[in-house]
Protein backbone atom coordinates (compact mmCIF):
# COMPACT_ATOMS: atom_id res chain seq x y z
CA UNK A 1 0.00 0.00 0.00
CA UNK A 2 3.15 2.35 0.38
CA UNK A 3 2.90 2.71 -3.58
CA UNK A 4 -0.79 4.31 -3.41
CA UNK A 5 0.21 7.96 -4.18
CA UNK A 6 -1.72 10.74 -4.39
CA UNK A 7 -1.82 10.49 -7.92
CA UNK A 8 -2.99 6.79 -7.86
CA UNK A 9 -5.36 7.82 -5.01
CA UNK A 10 -7.23 10.59 -7.22
CA UNK A 11 -7.42 7.80 -10.18
CA UNK A 12 -8.63 5.23 -7.38
CA UNK A 13 -11.74 7.51 -6.99
CA UNK A 14 -12.14 8.21 -10.42
CA UNK A 15 -12.27 4.95 -11.46
CA UNK A 16 -15.12 4.48 -8.30
CA UNK A 17 -16.83 7.77 -9.91
CA UNK A 18 -16.99 6.08 -13.16
CA UNK A 19 -18.82 2.98 -11.54
CA UNK A 20 -20.78 5.23 -10.04
CA UNK A 21 -22.14 6.93 -13.59
CA UNK A 22 -21.96 3.12 -14.53
CA UNK A 23 -24.86 2.46 -12.37
CA UNK A 24 -27.26 4.86 -12.76
CA UNK A 25 -26.55 4.97 -16.53
CA UNK A 26 -27.29 1.49 -16.64
CA UNK A 27 -30.16 0.84 -14.34
CA UNK A 28 -32.58 0.58 -16.90
CA UNK A 29 -30.70 -2.64 -18.28
CA UNK A 30 -32.49 -4.64 -15.38
CA UNK A 31 -35.51 -2.18 -14.66
CA UNK A 32 -36.83 -0.70 -17.29
CA UNK A 33 -39.43 -3.08 -18.55
CA UNK A 34 -40.23 -4.41 -14.98
CA UNK A 35 -41.13 -0.23 -14.20
CA UNK A 36 -42.55 0.06 -17.55
CA UNK A 37 -45.46 -2.85 -17.10
CA UNK A 38 -45.98 -2.15 -13.88
CA UNK A 39 -44.13 -5.12 -12.41
CA UNK A 40 -42.18 -3.17 -9.82
CA UNK A 41 -42.78 0.48 -8.29
CA UNK A 42 -39.82 2.70 -9.44
CA UNK A 43 -38.42 2.64 -5.85
CA UNK A 44 -38.82 -0.79 -5.45
CA UNK A 45 -37.04 -1.64 -8.47
CA UNK A 46 -33.84 0.41 -7.80
CA UNK A 47 -33.70 -0.52 -4.78
CA UNK A 48 -33.59 -4.42 -5.63
CA UNK A 49 -30.84 -3.71 -8.69
CA UNK A 50 -28.74 -1.89 -6.23
CA UNK A 51 -28.78 -4.67 -3.74
CA UNK A 52 -27.93 -7.71 -6.38
CA UNK A 53 -25.62 -5.17 -8.65
CA UNK A 54 -23.44 -5.40 -5.25
CA UNK A 55 -23.76 -9.12 -4.79
CA UNK A 56 -22.56 -9.90 -7.99
CA UNK A 57 -19.22 -7.77 -8.02
CA UNK A 58 -18.75 -11.23 -5.77
CA UNK A 59 -19.45 -13.93 -8.34
CA UNK A 60 -16.34 -13.74 -10.69
CA UNK A 61 -13.22 -11.70 -11.65
CA UNK A 62 -13.05 -12.79 -15.24
CA UNK A 63 -14.08 -9.53 -16.62
CA UNK A 64 -11.70 -7.76 -14.44
CA UNK A 65 -8.65 -10.04 -15.56
CA UNK A 66 -9.73 -9.15 -19.16
CA UNK A 67 -9.47 -5.47 -18.52
CA UNK A 68 -6.32 -5.79 -16.04
CA UNK A 69 -3.93 -8.35 -17.76
CA UNK A 70 -5.79 -8.47 -21.08
CA UNK A 71 -7.28 -5.50 -23.16
CA UNK A 72 -3.53 -3.41 -22.59
CA UNK A 73 -0.38 -4.25 -22.49
CA UNK A 74 0.96 -4.60 -18.64
CA UNK A 75 4.56 -4.41 -19.73
CA UNK A 76 3.99 -1.38 -22.23
CA UNK A 77 4.82 1.31 -19.15
CA UNK A 78 1.43 2.42 -18.47
CA UNK A 79 1.26 5.29 -16.12
CA UNK A 80 -1.60 6.16 -13.85
CA UNK A 81 -1.92 9.60 -15.43
CA UNK A 82 -2.84 7.51 -18.78
CA UNK A 83 -5.88 5.44 -16.70
CA UNK A 84 -7.09 8.80 -15.26
CA UNK A 85 -7.21 10.59 -18.67
CA UNK A 86 -9.17 7.57 -19.84
CA UNK A 87 -11.46 7.70 -17.22
CA UNK A 88 -12.74 11.10 -17.92
CA UNK A 89 -13.51 10.21 -21.27
CA UNK A 90 -15.07 7.25 -20.36
CA UNK A 91 -17.57 9.46 -17.62
CA UNK A 92 -18.02 12.52 -19.85
CA UNK A 93 -19.27 10.21 -22.54
CA UNK A 94 -21.56 8.70 -20.17
CA UNK A 95 -22.55 11.66 -18.84
CA UNK A 96 -23.69 13.02 -22.25
CA UNK A 97 -25.39 10.00 -23.26
CA UNK A 98 -27.63 10.08 -20.12
CA UNK A 99 -28.37 13.64 -20.54
CA UNK A 100 -29.75 12.55 -23.70
CA UNK A 101 -31.65 9.79 -22.65
CA UNK A 102 -29.76 7.31 -25.05
CA UNK A 103 -29.38 3.99 -23.25
CA UNK A 104 -24.91 3.91 -24.75
CA UNK A 105 -22.29 1.07 -23.64
CA UNK A 106 -21.11 2.43 -20.50
CA UNK A 107 -18.85 -0.52 -21.29
CA UNK A 108 -17.35 0.27 -24.50
CA UNK A 109 -16.78 4.27 -23.53
CA UNK A 110 -14.63 2.46 -20.78
CA UNK A 111 -12.94 0.53 -23.44
CA UNK A 112 -12.66 2.97 -25.54
CA UNK A 113 -11.17 5.73 -23.02
CA UNK A 114 -8.88 2.94 -22.46
CA UNK A 115 -7.55 2.45 -25.99
CA UNK A 116 -7.34 6.05 -26.72
CA UNK A 117 -5.19 6.92 -23.67
CA UNK A 118 -3.18 4.17 -24.02
CA UNK A 119 -2.50 4.97 -27.88
CA UNK A 120 -1.54 8.11 -27.11
CA UNK A 121 0.19 7.54 -23.77
CA UNK A 122 2.24 4.68 -24.68
CA UNK A 123 1.72 3.46 -28.31
CA UNK A 124 0.21 1.00 -30.58
CA UNK A 125 1.93 -1.73 -28.82
CA UNK A 126 0.18 -0.66 -25.74
CA UNK A 127 -2.79 -2.73 -26.55
CA UNK A 128 -3.82 -5.93 -27.01
CA UNK A 129 -5.60 -5.39 -30.07
CA UNK A 130 -6.66 -9.37 -30.51
CA UNK A 131 -8.25 -9.08 -27.00
CA UNK A 132 -9.93 -6.28 -28.03
CA UNK A 133 -11.37 -8.01 -31.13
CA UNK A 134 -11.81 -10.91 -29.45
CA UNK A 135 -13.26 -10.00 -26.14
CA UNK A 136 -15.13 -6.77 -26.93
CA UNK A 137 -15.67 -6.20 -30.82
CA UNK A 138 -17.22 -9.49 -31.69
CA UNK A 139 -19.16 -9.85 -28.63
CA UNK A 140 -20.34 -6.43 -29.11
CA UNK A 141 -21.96 -7.23 -32.27
CA UNK A 142 -22.95 -10.77 -31.72
CA UNK A 143 -24.98 -10.42 -27.89
CA UNK A 144 -27.28 -8.00 -28.69
CA UNK A 145 -28.42 -9.98 -32.37
CA UNK A 146 -28.40 -13.23 -29.91
CA UNK A 147 -30.34 -11.94 -27.10
CA UNK A 148 -32.79 -10.07 -29.68
CA UNK A 149 -33.28 -13.74 -31.62
CA UNK A 150 -33.94 -15.53 -27.61
CA UNK A 151 -36.18 -13.09 -26.82
CA UNK A 152 -37.98 -12.68 -29.84
CA UNK A 153 -38.44 -16.92 -29.47
CA UNK A 154 -39.30 -16.39 -25.76
CA UNK A 155 -41.90 -13.87 -26.34
CA UNK A 156 -43.38 -15.96 -29.55
CA UNK A 157 -43.42 -19.25 -26.78
CA UNK A 158 -45.14 -17.12 -24.20
CA UNK A 159 -48.02 -16.33 -26.05
CA UNK A 160 -48.50 -18.99 -27.71
CA UNK A 161 -48.55 -20.95 -24.31
CA UNK A 162 -50.89 -18.62 -23.42
CA UNK A 163 -53.18 -18.15 -26.11
CA UNK A 164 -56.85 -18.26 -24.98
CA UNK A 165 -56.26 -17.77 -21.19
CA UNK A 166 -58.04 -15.19 -19.29
CA UNK A 167 -55.58 -11.86 -20.24
CA UNK A 168 -55.45 -9.93 -16.90
CA UNK A 169 -54.53 -13.17 -15.31
CA UNK A 170 -51.58 -14.13 -17.97
CA UNK A 171 -50.90 -10.25 -16.95
CA UNK A 172 -50.51 -10.33 -13.76
CA UNK A 173 -48.35 -13.22 -13.33
CA UNK A 174 -45.93 -12.43 -15.98
CA UNK A 175 -45.39 -9.23 -14.12
CA UNK A 176 -44.90 -11.78 -10.99
CA UNK A 177 -42.12 -13.51 -12.93
CA UNK A 178 -40.81 -9.85 -14.09
CA UNK A 179 -39.93 -9.68 -10.44
CA UNK A 180 -37.59 -12.33 -10.78
CA UNK A 181 -36.24 -12.14 -14.37
CA UNK A 182 -35.34 -8.43 -13.65
CA UNK A 183 -33.56 -9.76 -10.66
CA UNK A 184 -31.49 -11.80 -12.36
CA UNK A 185 -30.44 -9.01 -14.77
CA UNK A 186 -29.17 -6.74 -11.32
CA UNK A 187 -27.02 -9.68 -10.56
CA UNK A 188 -26.22 -10.44 -14.16
CA UNK A 189 -24.97 -6.60 -14.42
CA UNK A 190 -22.90 -7.04 -11.08
CA UNK A 191 -20.75 -9.68 -12.03
CA UNK A 192 -19.95 -8.22 -15.59
CA UNK A 193 -20.16 -4.31 -14.88
CA UNK A 194 -18.53 -4.19 -11.63
CA UNK A 195 -15.86 -6.14 -12.46
CA UNK A 196 -14.68 -3.76 -15.30
CA UNK A 197 -14.15 -1.02 -12.56
CA UNK A 198 -12.32 -3.44 -10.94
CA UNK A 199 -10.14 -4.04 -13.55
CA UNK A 200 -9.28 -0.64 -13.91
CA UNK A 201 -8.18 -0.22 -10.36
CA UNK A 202 -6.27 -3.23 -10.53
CA UNK A 203 -4.59 -2.07 -13.52
CA UNK A 204 -3.24 1.24 -12.10
CA UNK A 205 -1.95 -0.65 -9.09
CA UNK A 206 -0.01 -2.71 -10.98
CA UNK A 207 1.00 0.39 -13.21
CA UNK A 208 2.36 1.78 -10.23
CA UNK A 209 3.79 -0.95 -8.57
CA UNK A 210 0.91 -1.76 -5.57
CA UNK A 211 0.61 -5.32 -7.42
CA UNK A 212 2.46 -8.01 -9.11
CA UNK A 213 1.34 -8.56 -12.90
CA UNK A 214 -1.03 -10.95 -13.26
CA UNK A 215 -2.44 -10.44 -10.05
CA UNK A 216 -5.98 -10.22 -9.52
CA UNK A 217 -8.20 -7.49 -7.37
CA UNK A 218 -7.92 -6.93 -3.73
CA UNK A 219 -11.00 -7.92 -1.53
CA UNK A 220 -11.28 -4.20 -1.13
CA UNK A 221 -11.44 -3.26 -4.64
CA UNK A 222 -13.88 -5.68 -5.17
CA UNK A 223 -15.75 -4.09 -2.86
CA UNK A 224 -15.57 -0.72 -3.24
CA UNK A 225 -16.40 -1.67 -6.68
CA UNK A 226 -19.55 -3.19 -5.83
CA UNK A 227 -20.72 -0.01 -3.31
CA UNK A 228 -20.19 2.68 -6.00
CA UNK A 229 -21.90 0.76 -8.61
CA UNK A 230 -24.61 -0.19 -6.12
CA UNK A 231 -25.01 3.93 -4.83
CA UNK A 232 -25.11 5.04 -8.87
CA UNK A 233 -28.08 2.17 -9.43
CA UNK A 234 -29.94 3.20 -6.66
CA UNK A 235 -29.83 6.60 -7.77
CA UNK A 236 -31.94 5.38 -10.92
CA UNK A 237 -31.44 6.70 -14.34
CA UNK A 238 -34.19 8.09 -15.19
CA UNK A 239 -34.03 9.17 -18.23
CA UNK A 240 -32.91 6.39 -19.83
CA UNK A 241 -34.77 3.92 -17.80
CA UNK A 242 -37.54 5.99 -19.62
CA UNK A 243 -36.29 5.22 -23.48
CA UNK A 244 -35.92 1.60 -23.04
CA UNK A 245 -38.92 0.55 -21.07
CA UNK A 246 -41.13 2.94 -23.86
CA UNK A 247 -39.32 4.21 -26.08
CA UNK A 248 -38.27 1.67 -27.80
CA UNK A 249 -41.36 -0.53 -27.97
CA UNK A 250 -44.77 -1.00 -26.26
CA UNK A 251 -44.12 -3.40 -24.09
CA UNK A 252 -46.31 -6.21 -22.21
CA UNK A 253 -45.76 -8.19 -19.41
CA UNK A 254 -45.08 -11.27 -21.56
CA UNK A 255 -42.93 -9.62 -23.29
CA UNK A 256 -40.54 -7.60 -20.65
CA UNK A 257 -40.48 -11.50 -18.89
CA UNK A 258 -39.21 -12.85 -22.10
CA UNK A 259 -36.81 -9.85 -22.81
CA UNK A 260 -35.10 -10.06 -19.49
CA UNK A 261 -34.62 -13.75 -19.12
CA UNK A 262 -33.13 -14.03 -22.69
CA UNK A 263 -30.74 -11.12 -21.85
CA UNK A 264 -29.80 -12.13 -18.02
CA UNK A 265 -28.90 -15.62 -19.59
CA UNK A 266 -26.76 -13.72 -22.42
CA UNK A 267 -24.98 -11.54 -19.75
CA UNK A 268 -24.37 -14.37 -16.94
CA UNK A 269 -22.93 -17.06 -20.05
CA UNK A 270 -20.80 -13.96 -21.53
CA UNK A 271 -19.70 -12.84 -18.10
CA UNK A 272 -18.43 -16.76 -17.03
CA UNK A 273 -16.45 -16.52 -20.30
CA UNK A 274 -14.68 -13.37 -19.66
CA UNK A 275 -16.67 -11.52 -22.25
CA UNK A 276 -16.24 -7.54 -21.31
CA UNK A 277 -19.63 -7.22 -23.18
CA UNK A 278 -22.29 -4.07 -23.23
CA UNK A 279 -25.13 -5.16 -20.69
CA UNK A 280 -26.82 -2.14 -22.04
CA UNK A 281 -26.96 -3.46 -25.87
CA UNK A 282 -27.95 -7.13 -24.73
CA UNK A 283 -31.09 -5.52 -22.93
CA UNK A 284 -31.94 -3.50 -25.47
CA UNK A 285 -31.17 -6.27 -28.05
CA UNK A 286 -33.77 -8.35 -26.06
CA UNK A 287 -36.43 -4.94 -26.08
CA UNK A 288 -36.16 -5.30 -29.69
CA UNK A 289 -36.47 -8.91 -30.05
CA UNK A 290 -39.51 -9.02 -27.44
CA UNK A 291 -41.49 -5.97 -29.73
CA UNK A 292 -40.77 -7.96 -33.11
CA UNK A 293 -42.25 -10.97 -31.11
CA UNK A 294 -45.27 -9.49 -29.68
CA UNK A 295 -49.10 -9.95 -30.66
CA UNK A 296 -48.15 -6.40 -33.17
CA UNK A 297 -44.78 -6.97 -34.23
CA UNK A 298 -43.79 -3.57 -33.92
CA UNK A 299 -40.90 -1.06 -33.18
CA UNK A 300 -40.12 2.63 -32.89
CA UNK A 301 -37.40 2.59 -35.84
CA UNK A 302 -36.42 6.18 -34.56
CA UNK A 303 -35.59 5.28 -31.53
CA UNK A 304 -33.59 2.48 -32.88
CA UNK A 305 -31.40 4.32 -35.38
CA UNK A 306 -30.81 6.63 -32.48
CA UNK A 307 -29.44 4.25 -30.27
CA UNK A 308 -27.51 2.53 -33.04
CA UNK A 309 -25.70 5.33 -33.96
CA UNK A 310 -24.60 6.15 -30.94
CA UNK A 311 -23.54 2.51 -30.32
CA UNK A 312 -21.38 3.00 -32.92
CA UNK A 313 -20.20 6.21 -31.56
CA UNK A 314 -19.73 5.27 -28.22
CA UNK A 315 -16.18 3.49 -28.51
CA UNK A 316 -14.22 5.61 -31.19
CA UNK A 317 -15.68 8.83 -29.15
CA UNK A 318 -14.57 7.98 -25.87
CA UNK A 319 -10.96 6.99 -27.79
CA UNK A 320 -10.79 10.39 -28.94
CA UNK A 321 -11.56 12.88 -26.24
CA UNK A 322 -9.23 10.32 -23.72
CA UNK A 323 -6.73 10.25 -26.45
CA UNK A 324 -6.90 14.33 -26.13
CA UNK A 325 -6.96 14.11 -22.14
CA UNK A 326 -4.00 12.02 -22.09
CA UNK A 327 -1.87 14.72 -24.29
CA UNK A 328 -2.40 17.51 -21.40
CA UNK A 329 -2.52 14.65 -18.31
CA UNK A 330 0.96 13.14 -19.41
CA UNK A 331 2.99 16.65 -18.93
CA UNK A 332 2.91 16.47 -15.88
CA UNK A 333 1.05 17.13 -12.60
CA UNK A 334 -0.27 20.93 -13.92
CA UNK A 335 -1.48 19.20 -17.10
CA UNK A 336 -3.76 16.08 -14.59
CA UNK A 337 -5.16 19.26 -12.88
CA UNK A 338 -6.16 20.62 -16.19
CA UNK A 339 -8.27 16.96 -17.25
CA UNK A 340 -9.03 17.08 -13.55
CA UNK A 341 -10.79 20.56 -13.75
CA UNK A 342 -12.36 19.85 -17.66
CA UNK A 343 -14.31 16.72 -15.97
CA UNK A 344 -14.89 18.85 -12.91
CA UNK A 345 -16.30 21.68 -15.45
CA UNK A 346 -18.13 19.15 -17.84
CA UNK A 347 -19.66 16.98 -15.15
CA UNK A 348 -21.18 20.36 -13.15
CA UNK A 349 -22.58 21.42 -16.76
CA UNK A 350 -24.52 18.33 -17.55
CA UNK A 351 -26.28 18.35 -14.53
CA UNK A 352 -26.67 21.86 -14.55
CA UNK A 353 -28.53 21.43 -17.70
CA UNK A 354 -30.06 18.29 -16.99
CA UNK A 355 -32.01 19.86 -13.91
CA UNK A 356 -34.21 22.17 -16.68
CA UNK A 357 -36.10 19.11 -17.49
CA UNK A 358 -35.43 16.81 -14.92
CA UNK A 359 -37.05 12.98 -15.26
CA UNK A 360 -37.52 11.01 -11.81
CA UNK A 361 -39.61 8.22 -10.03
CA UNK A 362 -42.61 10.17 -10.05
CA UNK A 363 -42.73 10.80 -13.98
CA UNK A 364 -40.40 8.23 -15.51
CA UNK A 365 -43.55 6.53 -16.77
CA UNK A 366 -45.16 9.65 -18.13
CA UNK A 367 -42.40 10.94 -20.93
CA UNK A 368 -43.16 12.77 -24.08
CA UNK A 369 -45.71 12.06 -26.74
CA UNK A 370 -44.12 8.72 -28.11
CA UNK A 371 -43.53 8.51 -31.74
CA UNK A 372 -45.86 5.75 -33.02
CA UNK A 373 -44.61 2.20 -33.06
CA UNK A 374 -44.42 0.94 -37.15
CA UNK A 375 -44.52 -2.17 -38.15
CA UNK A 376 -41.93 -4.52 -38.30
CA UNK A 377 -39.92 -6.28 -41.49
CA UNK A 378 -41.02 -10.05 -41.90
CA UNK A 379 -37.96 -10.98 -41.36
CA UNK A 380 -37.63 -10.74 -37.18
CA UNK A 381 -33.80 -11.70 -37.41
CA UNK A 382 -32.99 -9.39 -40.39
CA UNK A 383 -34.87 -6.40 -37.92
CA UNK A 384 -32.58 -6.34 -34.85
CA UNK A 385 -29.52 -7.50 -36.76
CA UNK A 386 -28.58 -4.28 -38.54
CA UNK A 387 -29.17 -2.51 -35.57
CA UNK A 388 -26.78 -3.82 -33.68
CA UNK A 389 -23.97 -4.09 -36.45
CA UNK A 390 -22.71 0.33 -35.58
CA UNK A 391 -21.85 -1.34 -32.23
Amino acid sequence: MEHITFLVAVVIITALAFDFTNGFHDTANAMATSIATGALKPKVAVAIAAVLNFAGAFLSVKVATTISGGLVNEKAGLQPSIIFAALVGAILWNLLTWLKGLPSSSSHALYGGLIGATVVGVGLHGVNFSTVVSKILIPAVASPVIAGLASWGATKLAYLITRGAPKEGTEKGFRRGQVFSSSLISLAHGTNDAQKTMGIITLTLISAGALHEGDGPPTWVIVSAGLAIALGTYMGGWRIIRSMGSGLADIKPPQGFSSETAAATVILTSSHMGYGLSTTQVCSGGIMGAGLGGPAGKLRWGMVRRMAYTWGLTLPAAAVVSGLAALVADRGNWGVAVVGLALVLGAGSMWVISRRQPVHAGNVNDGEPAAPVTEAPEAPAAAVAPTTLAA
